[in-house]
């Protein structure tokens, strides 16, 4: 799927988990792999809801090196990270939540990479190896 999903409220984090495992299981990630994309998918799904007013979800199979992923990119267009160190540390939350999201997200995921501009938004593109 290389089309994208929106994301703009908690039935669309529903529908996005949902096309997410199914692309996993279709690339045949283990239970637990399916599981680690998800989660991360949902926790990055739920930082463009809540924090970046709505964004959208594309998800794509990709091969490199020989080996096939599911690459997950995760966008808004809200008011971006004032400082993108410090959202990337343990416990640290620009709003009530628990403050792992994001770096619970990257711990998740094979590869991580996240853009932000203030003002402009985020974007975040994570991959899962099989």
């Amino acid at each position: 799927m290389n089309d994208s999903l929106p994301l703009v409220s908690d039935r669309d984090i529903v529908l996005a988990r949902q096309e997410t495992r199914n692309l996993a299981r279709q690339l045949g990630l283990s239970i637990v792999d399916q599981t680690k994309i998800v989660t991360a998918m949902s926790e990055l799904a739920r930082n463009a809801v809540v924090h970046g007013g709505g964004g959208s979800l594309r998800c794509e199979i990709v091969t490199s090196d020989g080996k096939q992923g599911l690459r997950l990119t995760v966008s808004d267009e809200g008011p971006g990270i004032a400082d993108l160190n410090l959202a990337m540390k343990d416990g640290w939350t620009s709003g009530s939540g628990l403050g792992i999201g994001l770096p619970g997200a990257r711990r998740l995921v094979n590869e991580f990479h996240i853009t932000s501009e203030r003002g402009r938004g985020t974007t975040v593109v994570v991959t899962r190896w099989k």
